[in-house]
């Protein structure tokens, strides 16, 4: 796997924020000339569900989780530096145990 991006040029920020859980997980959107788009966000700690329309990529920047897709037995934990999958029509739970995680969500046609 490529490392994970540092910044993007040429695309369109998203001004408004997707605010989940009553603050504990925010993120921004941004759109690429190609038509794709991405979420850079951040996830205090705490325990949370995200359900998946599309396939996503999720590149962790910074901090750690630990993560739980949906049918799955075990989780795995993940740091700055590494991604999981999630498969489209899906879900995972995602738990931040102490600091900020810092995240790049792509969403993979």
């Amino acid at each position: 796997m490529s490392a994970i991006p540092s910044e993007f040029s040429n695309v369109t920020a998203v001004a408004k924020a997707n605010v989940y859980f009553d603050g504990k997980v925010v993120s921004h959107s941004i759109l690429f000339g190609d038509g794709s788009k991405k979420t850079l966000g951040l996830i205090y700690p705490g325990s949370y569900h995200f359900g998946t329309d599309k396939a996503e990529l999720m590149e962790i920047v910074a901090g750690g989780c630990v993560v739980k897709l949906d049918g799955a037995e075990a989780t795995s934990s993940y740091a700055g530096g590494e991604a999981f999958e999630v498969p489209a029509k899906s879900g995972f739970d995602i738990t931040v145990s102490e600091g900020i995680c810092e995240y790049i969500c792509s969403f993979i046609d």
